[in-house]
């Protein structure tokens, strides 16, 4: 007998217990496998939608926090004309100072986002500088930030500063005047607050607003304003 012809009669018969036994197991290797290919994808399919739907809630109930909490939610929409938000605020100096100390005068509020940056540093100067104009137009000055009274106090020292500088840490003040909402810096964007100045006529009322304020000769504008009321 040759090598090819032993090779060949070594394989178990088709038809041998042994030959029956190894395609049973491979039947059910088969039907195993199949059915845990059913199965798998829909359990992945049934979690990634749980996921999914969990997900656009959580995502709802977030953008609905922003709005909720967000100043333009809230709307501060100060019009000319308007009767001013009434304000109770600690100052520099260690006082309070509300908008009922200013009854039958003429007031100026020009709020800064922060103190002794250079912007608001500069602002502020003008203010100052002008300080004795305004007085002689039967018009007070108030600087408002959300820094803390010391903050402001040091800005004061500083800079020499003439006017009082009002603390708002709450914010509700800048809120209620409509200089506190969205800012964008290097395309982000952020809460804080926007240069604004309000003036407030003797009879208590909004006569001028200046929103986004350019701080270049904007406290002489502001004065010529307040002279003419």
């Amino acid at each position: 007998m040759s090598k090819k012809s032993r090779k060949k009669s070594s394989k178990t018969p088709s038809g041998s217990p042994t030959a029956k036994k190894k395609s049973a197991k491979t039947r059910a290797s088969t039907q195993t496998r199949s059915a845990k290919t059913q199965r798998t994808p829909a359990r992945k399919s049934a979690v990634t939608i749980a996921k999914a739907g969990s997900h656009k809630a959580a995502s709802k109930q977030l953008k609905s926090s922003k709005s909720a909490s967000s100043p333009a939610a809230a709307k501060s929409g100060l019009a000319e004309g308007e009767k001013a938000p009434a304000f109770r605020l600690p100052r520099d100096g260690g006082d309070v100072v509300t908008l009922a100390d200013f009854a039958g005068r003429k007031l100026v509020l020009f709020f800064y986002p922060r103190a002794d940056t250079p912007g608001c540093t500069r602002e502020a100067i003008d203010f100052t500088r002008l300080a004795d104009a305004f007085a002689a137009a039967g018009t007070a000055v108030l600087g408002i930030s959300a820094d803390p009274v010391k903050t402001q106090e040091k800005f004061r020292d500083k800079h020499k500063l003439g006017i009082p500088l009002v603390s708002d840490e709450t914010h509700e003040m800048l809120e209620a005047y409509g200089a506190w909402g969205e800012k964008s810096m290097y395309g982000k964007s952020f809460l804080g607050i926007i240069r604004t100045t309000v003036l407030v006529g003797a009879d208590g009322k909004v006569a001028r607003i200046w929103r986004n304020v350019r701080v270049d000769g904007h406290a002489d504008e502001v004065l010529e304003a307040a002279r003419s009321l």
